[in-house]
């Protein structure tokens, strides 16, 4: 059994109108000053933004606004962040939104706490992240399972680089999750959320490491739940239950539960984050992409977990392992093709892309053949082209 990793419990309040928390918790954490970050419209429109404010004033909590974050959040903003938490001496960073505010948060949360040092510095692996400040969070987007994880990544827009810190000190204080918040979300948006969660899990579940049986079930249980709730919550984003099933998937699939005693695989988050890099694509689709040329490339490492998998979640049922494994690996693609999701390159906004691209990715998804991806399979510049190479097509 691999060594246990660390494992620190986000505090939650789950249900209908949660958001009026937000104030008590903050005020719980010793909050005098709060930094509320946000993307634009929607938490502004739905009254959100409006009722968290009230929240905070009613507990006597000052705050000031950074707006603006997108999709692939980018360094730029984060930055501008650090200088105004150090300018309003904020003592927590409250990110309203999906995965992409939260990670802004939690970067603003370590730069405001290491002003000496750019922030990009601790995303590049060049500083470690040894303090940070608390940050809480308010759920809009069941996706990135930021609001518990330790994770936080970033895009550096000027390079084009996107990168990932992961940090026990990056664990939001508090999420507060209402699943009516996510009603409105775009109905792609939804979809590729879906697959960002199931994603997590399969990230986690695919190891050498034996054993385990308990992060097994719990691993296979959510998956199983994602699949039956996840179709639920696209028939009809209104389905309290459905999207509130997704809701705590989407949190418990990444903070660490479905992995303890065992290493994290996460070679596809990788080769996606390029895309996503590169091409501004849409993270969960990036997944779904190449996750079955990857799956195809891996499997005979352990043709019985790929087999085991399919039985356990999908209940398939086949004579030969072999067969078993490589109809688990596409009854997992049926499931991204019925969110209308891609699972190839070609199906992503970007097309079907030059050769040349695919080398750049890999080379840059290893750091210039560097460093190895995975721990199921150790990946290096020539396998994560062929992977590539294998998922680009229409």
């Amino acid at each position: 059994m691999h060594s246990f990793v660390q494992y620190t419990p986000t505090e939650i309040v789950f249900g209908k109108d949660a958001e009026r928390e937000t104030g008590r918790l903050a005020k719980k954490w010793g909050a005098a000053r709060v930094l509320i970050v946000y993307g634009g419209g929607s938490a502004v429109r739905s009254g959100l933004l409006d009722t968290i404010k009230m929240e905070l004033d009613e507990e006597g909590i000052g705050y000031d606004e950074l707006a603006g974050v997108q999709p692939n959040p980018r360094v730029s903003l984060a930055r501008e962040g650090v200088r105004k938490a150090i300018a309003l001496e904020a003592d927590l960073i409250l990110a309203v939104g999906g995965g992409s505010v939260i990670d802004t948060a939690k970067a603003v949360a370590i730069g405001a706490a290491n002003p000496e040092t750019d922030i990009w510095e601790f995303w590049e692996g060049r500083k470690k992240v040894e303090r940070s400040m608390p940050v809480g969070t308010v759920l809009t987007i069941s996706a990135a399972g930021s609001e518990m994880s330790d994770s936080s990544v970033l895009t550096n827009e000027e390079t084009g680089r996107k990168c990932g810190v992961s940090s026990d000190l990056n664990r939001p204080k508090f999420a507060v999750m209402n699943p009516e918040l996510t009603y409105s979300l775009p109905k792609y948006q939804l979809a590729c959320g879906i697959v960002d969660i199931y994603m997590h899990t399969l990230e986690r579940y695919f190891t050498q490491v034996g054993g385990n049986r308990m992060t097994d079930e719990i691993a296979e249980g959510l998956l199983r739940t994602v699949i039956e709730f996840g179709q639920k919550a696209y028939a009809d984003q209104t389905d309290y239950e459905a999207m509130s099933e997704i809701m705590w998937c989407g949190s418990l699939s990444h903070n660490g539960i479905t992995g303890l005693g065992r290493p994290r695989d996460f070679a596809n988050h990788k080769l996606g984050h390029e895309l996503s890099a590169m091409f501004d694509e849409t993270h969960g689709a990036t997944l779904s992409a190449v996750w079955g040329s990857w799956a195809r490339y891996v499997y005979r490492l352990d043709v019985p977990r790929f087999a085991h998998y399919g039985k356990a979640v999908w209940g398939m049922e086949y004579e030969e392992e072999e067969e078993a494994a490589l109809a688990a690996i596409e009854k997992t693609e049926e499931f991204f093709r019925s969110l209308q999701v891609a699972t190839c390159i070609g199906e992503l906004k970007t097309g079907v892309l030059p050769d040349e691209t695919l080398k750049k990715l890999a080379q840059n998804a290893t750091k210039g053949n560097t460093i190895r991806l995975g721990s199921f399979k150790e990946l290096d510049a020539h396998d994560a082209y062929e992977i590539y190479k294998a998922a680009n097509h229409g």
